[in-house]
């Protein structure tokens, strides 16, 4: 029975537990993402300048959006969100700090790390699932599309 102040959601404790730390991790590499793609977006040059630094603006901002979903999504499951970087960096599976010397390598560290997000979230719809919850399952479930359509588009670039 959850105490007074844990929500009663109809999901054991245990799932609870697995479910804020795989969230916490998608948290992690969306926040470490979003960094690098907005940093990108400030330092990107050269032929492709014009679309690459509007489709990654276009990408930051939809990964900061997600940023604020995921960490909300935790706590609606009664549980504290990692806030900091010192948590991001040690939860993180995406590569902090890839500094890229060319547009071409900037479009292929961020495919790399879309597909890395999509890796990362794909085991947590069948923790979310066999937990009977939805709500995770739909919101990591919709994470995934956005990385691997992401991941896609940048590859299509051809920078």
């Amino acid at each position: 029975m959850p105490s007074k102040d844990e929500p009663n959601l109809g999901i054991g404790a245990q799932d609870v537990t697995a479910l804020v730390a795989g969230l916490s991790k998608l948290l992690a590499d969306t926040y470490t993402l979003y960094t690098q793609t907005q940093g990108y977006h400030w330092n990107v040059t050269g032929p492709t300048f014009g679309q690459l630094h509007a489709m990654f603006e276009e990408q930051y901002i939809e990964l900061r959006d997600a940023v604020d979903e995921i960490a909300e999504r935790i706590r609606a499951l009664g549980k504290p969100s990692p806030g900091s970087l010192a948590e991001f960096r040690e939860l993180a599976s995406v590569k902090d700090g890839v500094q890229a010397a060319d547009a071409a390598a900037m479009v292929k560290n961020l495919a790399d790390g879309h597909e890395t997000i999509a890796r990362t979230a794909r085991p947590l719809v069948k923790i979310a699932e066999d937990a009977v919850d939805v709500a995770t399952a739909d919101l990591v479930t919709g994470r995934i599309v956005v990385h691997e359509k992401t991941a896609w588009m940048l590859r299509a670039t051809g920078a």
